[in-house]
């Protein structure tokens, strides 16, 4: 679900090479980077459609396992979008996902928004809204994961570095390109715009060590069981 350019369902394949996976994005561009991606590492045992998780119809029961890495927290309407996958997963199949907690717990997001604040007070973004902390609040997702009929729902936390590239010039060109900076930058004047950048290019200067650049990150791991069919 989400699965952009491919690296997760390469790896599910890898995993499940007696089997078979479907990666599903909305993005044709990154799903023709999947396809070479795939077809370069030789996982012949994958293939990939744009489509719509939260309303494509799947066939039922169809899947052993649903996955989704940094995807399902842009889910629209969750409760809908989950119920249709688990129409997707045979009983007694899984669930697995990650997702952002809460912005505080996440320095290299505050470090970026802080950077490009160009003396604006940026609105924290809200917490089970389509987004970065869709899925960030565990009782929420308990909730809508019962009600689409999974159980066994565990949620653990999961806290390592996020690694930005090699070095500061690395990282730069990497983090440039994210959707968030266009985003923060998009409304700037030129001037403006330029140091915002350049507060940023420092911020990931001071976060460069011997392993790279590192920023603090927590996420959620959650899991589940299918049950019933809903």
């Amino acid at each position: 679900m989400g699965c952009g350019t491919g690296e997760s369902s390469i790896d599910v394949a890898r995993a499940a090479s007696a089997g078979s996976v479907l990666g599903v994005d909305l993005s044709a561009r990154m799903l023709d980077l999947a396809r070479w991606r795939s077809q370069d590492a030789g996982a012949t045992n994958v293939e990939f459609l744009q489509a719509d998780a939260q309303v494509h119809p799947f066939a039922a029961e169809a899947f052993d396992l649903a996955v989704s890495r940094f995807g399902a927290m842009f889910f629209n309407d969750p409760a809908a979008a989950f119920a249709n996958i688990g129409r997707a997963v045979r009983p007694g199949g899984r669930l697995a996902m990650l997702s952002w907690q809460e912005l505080a717990r996440n320095e290299w997001l505050v470090a970026i928004r802080t950077a490009l604040a160009a003396g604006r007070a940026l609105p924290t973004p809200p917490p089970n809204a389509p987004g970065p902390f869709g899925l960030s609040e565990p009782d929420g997702v308990r909730r809508i994961l019962a009600e689409a009929g999974f159980a066994g729902i565990e949620i653990e936390t999961v806290e390592e570095p996020l690694r930005f590239g090699a070095d500061a010039e690395d990282a730069w060109a990497f983090v440039r390109t994210l959707g968030i900076v266009r985003g923060l930058t998009g409304g700037l004047d030129d001037e403006i715009k330029a140091h915002a950048l350049d507060a940023l290019q420092a911020v990931l200067a001071e976060h460069e060590t011997a392993e790279g650049v590192l920023f603090g990150a927590a996420a959620w791991l959650i899991s589940a069981r299918r049950t019933s069919q809903q």
